[in-house]
C-alpha cells in the first residue's frame, strides 16, 4: 500500500509537470501558430501587432481572440521584427572622461525615463576624440531607430553626418541655421538678457560673466556664445561695466576663476554663470576672500534647480529645465521616427528665473 501510494504521488507530479510544460509551450506560441488558428496570413497577423497597416475589426478581433486563449505575449525582439525598427533610440553623450553635470545627468535619467515610458530602450554612446568610433557604430550599424545628440555646436559634424546618414535625430542646442533640423533649446540668451537687467536694476555697475571653458567656447559651443552675446549687449543697454572669464568645468577652476576676477577687476560686484560644475569652487572662493552673498557680492545665472537650492545661500537663477527638455526630445524623436516625411519642428524653452536669496542691492562705499 505504502509503495502504490508513493508511485501515485510520482504520477501526480509527473502530470503536474507535464501541463506546466504544456502551458510554457502555449505560452511561447509564435506567429505563425496564431496566424494558423486565425486562419490568417503571418503578415496580417505582423500588421495586428504592430499597428503598421490597417486590419478589419473582425480579423483583428479573431486575431486578439487567439492571443487571450494562447496567452501569448510578442518578446522585444519579435516586436522589433514585425515593425522593422529596434525600438532603441540612441543618446550621444559628451565624451567618457569629463564628468557630467547636474543637468546633463538629470537629461540622461529623463530620456531613459520618458523612452521607457514609450516602450523603448536607450542605447549611450560617447563622442568627441577617441570616442568619435562610437558615434560611427552608431550611425552605420544601425543599431538605433534614431539619436537625440547632446552639446551642440553652431558649426557641428556629427549633424551632418547624421542629415548624410538619413538616420532621424534631435538636437539638444541648435546649429546655426537650425531651420531644417529637429530639435530642443533653453533660451539662454533671453535669460542672460533677464539676469544681466535683474542686476542693473539693483544697481550694479560693473559685473562678470563666468562662461564655460575656453575649448567649449573656441569650438563654437552654442548656449556659450549666446551667453557671450547676450551679456555684452545688454550689458551696454543698461549701462553696466561687462567683463567675461571662461572657466573649465570644475569647482578647482571655479576657485582660480573667480580669484583671477578679484585680481583683474577688484570693482565687480556681481557675476552671472552657465558653468554649474564650477559653482562649488566659485562658492569656496566667496569664502576665502570674506564676501557676504548679496550683501557684498551678487551671483545668478542659468542653473540647475538641485544646485541652486544647494547654493550657500540658495541662488537666485534660471532654473533648466532637464526633464522637460528630455521629455521633448523623445516625442520629437519619435515622431519623427513615425513620419520621416513631417516638417522638422523645435521647442525653445524660457524657464522663469526664481528668485532666492543670492542677489541684491549693490553696496555702496
Amino acid at each position: 500500500m505504502v509503495s502504490c501510494k508513493r508511485e501515485s504521488s510520482t504520477m501526480r507530479r509527473s502530470r503536474t509537470g507535464s501541463q506546466e510544460v504544456g502551458r510554457r509551450r502555449e505560452a511561447r506560441m509564435n506567429i505563425g501558430e496564431i496566424a494558423k488558428r486565425a486562419g490568417v496570413s503571418r503578415s496580417t497577423v505582423s500588421y495586428a501587432l504592430s499597428g503598421k497597416r490597417p486590419v478589419s475589426t473582425a480579423t483583428a478581433q479573431r486575431i486578439n481572440d487567439v492571443i487571450a486563449e494562447l496567452g501569448y505575449r510578442p518578446n522585444a525582439s519579435a516586436r522589433a521584427l514585425a515593425e522593422g525598427r529596434t525600438r532603441t533610440l540612441g543618446l550621444v553623450i559628451p565624451p567618457a572622461s569629463a564628468r557630467l553635470t547636474d543637468v546633463q545627468l538629470a537629461f540622461v535619467a529623463s530620456v531613459v525615463e520618458s523612452a521607457a515610458a514609450h516602450d523603448h530602450d536607450v542605447l549611450l554612446s560617447p563622442s568627441g576624440g577617441d570616442h568619435d568610433r562610437s558615434f560611427e557604430r552608431i550611425v552605420t550599424g544601425r543599431r538605433v531607430d534614431g539619436v537625440i545628440l547632446m552639446e551642440i555646436l553652431l558649426q557641428d559634424p556629427r549633424v551632418d553626418r547624421l542629415t548624410s546618414a538619413e538616420l532621424p535625430f534631435v538636437t539638444i542646442g541648435h546649429v546655426e541655421d537650425p531651420a531644417a533640423s529637429w530639435w530642443v533649446d533653453v533660451d539662454y540668451a533671453g535669460l542672460i538678457t533677464r539676469c544681466v537687467r535683474h542686476l542693473a536694476d539693483l544697481g550694479h555697475s560693473d559685473v562678470v560673466l563666468i562662461n564655460r571653458s575656453d575649448e567649449l567656447v573656441a569650438a563654437g559651443y552654442g548656449p556659450a556664445l549666446r551667453a557671450t552675446t547676450a551679456f555684452a549687449e545688454t550689458a551696454e543697454e543698461c549701462g553696466v561695466k561687462a567683463h567675461t572669464v571662461c572657466c573649465a568645468d570644475d569647482p578647482a577652476a571655479g576657485v582660480a576663476c573667480f580669484e583671477e576676477i578679484r585680481t583683474r577687476w577688484p570693482e565687480v560686484t556681481a557675476a552671472v554663470t552657465i558653468n554649474e560644475a564650477a559653482l562649488p569652487g566659485v562658492q569656496r572662493a566667496l569664502h576665502r576672500a570674506g564676501l557676504d552673498v548679496p550683501r557684498d557680492f551678487s551671483l545668478t545665472g542659468v542653473i540647475a534647480d538641485r544646485l541652486a537650492d544647494d547654493f550657500h545661500p540658495p541662488l537666485t537663477a534660471a532654473d533648466v529645465p532637464a526633464g522637460d527638455m528630455a521629455r521633448l526630445a523623445v516625442d520629437l524623436l519619435l515622431e519623427q521616427i513615425g513620419d520621416p516625411s513631417a516638417t522638422p519642428r523645435h521647442s525653445m524653452l524660457a524657464p522663469p528665473i526664481t528668485l532666492r536669496s543670492s542677489t541684491g542691492a549693490r553696496r555702496r562705499g
